[in-house]
């Protein structure tokens, strides 16, 4: 049995529990003992982060070739249109190589709160959402990839991983999920019966 922890990371948080600069740390939103995140999401992002203190279930989560997928709302400048979504569904060639397919489609702006401090709609009259999803893990690869497409990420919202979702939780909020091991199982018939064991017999004298 292990406990697995998902704690919705605001905006400006470090993925950490301490920090010598001063920055706001994990440790501000959850106060549980000896518990590690499961992967990392950046200072300048938002949403569900996984964290336990059970290693065997921090590598599966976490580890490139589990290929956990990532969902992502964000928000880009401009009014991203259908071509650049195909291109993100294809894949897009960054500085560290071509990206897998992702998933990408439009997404009307969804009830969320919003970001402190929010976005100066001066600075940024058009934006528009989409929904991300990714099987990789590269630095800042969300971003790096709508500004390949010609919209930058303006703000970034990860609202699921693999079958656990953000659904529920406010920024700062977090709630426990009990896992249990899957019992082994058996590849004798629970009716078969033991083969009788013969005695060897002593040669006479």
């Amino acid at each position: 049995m292990s406990h697995l922890y998902l704690l919705h990371k605001p905006y400006r948080v470090l993925s950490q529990f301490s920090d010598t600069e001063g920055r706001a740390t994990l440790a501000e939103h959850i106060d549980i003992k000896a518990i590690y995140p499961a992967g990392r999401l950046d200072y300048d992002s938002e949403g569900l982060l996984l964290l336990s203190a059970d290693g065997a279930l921090i590598h599966r989560i976490a580890h490139p070739k589990h290929k956990q997928p990532k969902t992502y709302w964000v928000q880009v400048e401009g009014d991203i249109d259908e071509t650049a979504l195909q291109a993100l569904r294809q894949g897009v060639t960054l500085k560290d190589g071509p990206t897998r397919p992702a998933k990408a489609q439009r997404l009307s702006a969804p009830d969320i709160p919003s970001r402190q401090p929010p976005l100066d709609p001066k600075r940024h009259p058009v934006t528009s959402w989409l929904s991300l999803t990714i099987t990789e893990g590269r630095n800042r690869q969300v971003r790096r990839m709508t500004a390949h497409v010609g919209y930058p990420t303006l703000r970034l919202i990860r609202v699921a991983i693999g079958p656990w979702r953000l659904d529920g939780l406010a920024p700062g909020e977090w709630r426990r999920e009990v896992l249990h091991a899957p019992k082994p199982t058996s590849t004798k018939s629970a009716h078969s019966k033991p083969k009788p064991r013969h005695k060897r017999r002593s040669a006479s004298p």
